[in-house]
């Protein structure tokens, strides 16, 4: 019989509800009918709740609501609860594989025995899912990379990643939405920006969607980076599902 769903103290304004112990797909289902059941219910003294791959931290305000009543209404919405696969978007997002961008695309080919062509296509050909948004604003966690792409993380992370990254470690991919440190592995780059706030819904990928790359040359990465920057680019057109 399985141990889960199990409730642990987060704090002294929070708790988390966990729902399995790795990355999964129906364990994740499972964190966003909860998160999608209390977004509904609304009880009094909840300030939000925040999903992870397999846990939903719970937060509220201890002025209004005491854990023990708060909890009891989680534990009542647990009975029953149905997975709930969130009807996310399916974005398509450009990025230039080029060696400017790339500086681990040929270990990665050699660590892998494949060609760098052959990463970039495989890479291309992926369907990856938003599990979580975590570390920096607009990082999306996303699973589903191919097993013949999956490496731990770098042995020495950087302590500068270019903004805009597109990079792999075990089974995920992700693109780094600021200049940062990161230890995952660079394939390319995207001209995108995944968090701006000058737009109407600052970070681009919300947990729930998926995403594919393709790719692009240099030329038309440094297009899409001056419209980006001019603050022209549509990002409705990447958009293939409402």
């Amino acid at each position: 019989m399985s141990i889960y769903p199990q409730i642990r103290s987060f704090g002294d304004t929070g708790f988390s509800v966990e729902f399995g112990d790795g990355i999964d797909r129906g364990v994740n289902a499972m964190v966003m009918a909860l998160h999608a059941a209390l977004g509904d219910v609304k009880p009094a003294g909840l300030v939000e709740t925040i999903p992870s791959f397999r846990a939903l931290l719970v937060q509220y305000d201890p002025l209004v609501t005491a854990r023990a009543d708060l909890e009891a209404q989680v534990r009542g919405l647990l009975d029953g609860l149905k997975p709930q696969q969130r009807a996310g978007r399916l974005w398509r997002l450009p990025v230039c594989y080029a060696a400017e961008f790339a500086p681990d695309l040929g270990e990665v080919a050699e660590r892998c025995k494949l060609t760098p062509d052959q990463v970039v296509g495989i890479h291309t050909s992926g369907r990856f899912f938003v599990y979580m948004l975590g570390f920096m604003p607009g990082l999306a966690y996303m699973g589903g990379l191919d097993a013949a792409l999956h490496l731990p993380r770098r042995s020495s992370p950087r302590t500068k990643v270019p903004q805009g990254s597109v990079a792999i470690a075990e089974s995920m991919t992700t693109i780094y939405p600021w200049e940062s440190p990161g230890g995952w592995h660079l394939l390319g780059r995207t001209p995108l920006r995944l968090f701006d706030a000058a737009r109407t819904e600052p970070i681009l990928l919300a947990a729930g969607d998926e995403v594919t790359y393709f790719a692009i040359s240099t030329d038309d990465y440094a297009a899409m980076l001056r419209q980006v920057e001019q603050g022209h680019f549509d990002y409705a057109v990447l958009k293939v599902t409402p």
